[in-house]
């Protein structure tokens, strides 16, 4: 199985400037996501323009997109945040849950021009939701699927395959994944979009033999240094 559309887009899931200043330089993001629970975490107002500011610190740094999700009680209030955060830069993509709620915004969203992200998938048949709605992205949530006793993996591959054999645009953006061989298994099933936590990153980033390689390769330069002194 292989998706409709070419190329890896690796996100950093965080909110945290220092985070994006240490990973960003790497070359290796396409862009930032966001939630509203690691915003809550790091004390964020839930205000657009306190989002807005976010989101050009984040472009200032050389994302090419950032996803911000809505908030809201009613189907009102979510549709005149996502509209808001859909104004904010041509770089933004609306995360909204795929309630029903959220979907009617998303849709109305969607005639309208924003970019739209439809967040917290757990079943493969929610693919035919992202689908239908001509999402830009659709975020499934692997960890927390496998908490609640799915298979996640599996449900996430099933999405693929339903989107690809629907010829659908919608790039499936893996988001909850806690171990790296499960990236490695879900690259090898041809997804190709991810979010990562920075513990996830710095383990993709590291790993022992290449480190043990590296010094090794210095100390040959650093004893050729000494005999060439000598």
């Amino acid at each position: 199985m292989v998706e409709n559309h070419a190329g890896l887009r690796l996100y950093i899931d965080s909110v945290d400037s220092q985070d994006w200043a240490d990973y960003l330089p790497t070359g290796l993001f396409y862009g930032v996501t966001t939630n509203p629970k690691l915003l809550a975490g790091k004390g964020c107002d839930f205000e657009v323009n306190k989002l807005a500011a976010l989101a050009e610190s984040a472009f200032d740094l050389g994302v090419q997109e950032i996803h911000l999700q809505v908030w809201g009680s009613s189907d009102q209030d979510l549709l005149a945040v996502g509209r808001e955060l859909g104004q904010i830069d041509d770089r933004v993509s609306v995360k909204v849950p795929i309630t029903p709620a959220g979907i009617r915004c998303a849709s109305q969203l969607k005639n309208e021009g924003i970019r739209v992200t439809l967040t917290a998938l757990h079943a493969a048949e929610q693919a035919l939701i992202a689908a239908a709605l001509g999402a830009d992205y659709a975020a499934p949530y692997l960890g927390r699927m496998n908490d609640g006793g799915l298979n996640g993996l599996e449900e996430i591959i099933r999405m693929g395959q339903i989107l690809n054999n629907l010829q659908s645009p919608v790039r499936l953006l893996i988001a909850s994944i806690r171990q790296i061989e499960e990236l490695v298994i879900l690259a090898e099933k041809g997804l190709t979009t991810f979010t990562l936590l920075p513990a996830l990153i710095e383990e993709l980033l590291e790993n022992e033999l290449t480190r043990l390689a590296a010094d090794s390769f210095q100390e040959a330069v650093m004893d050729s240094n000494i005999t060439d002194a000598n």
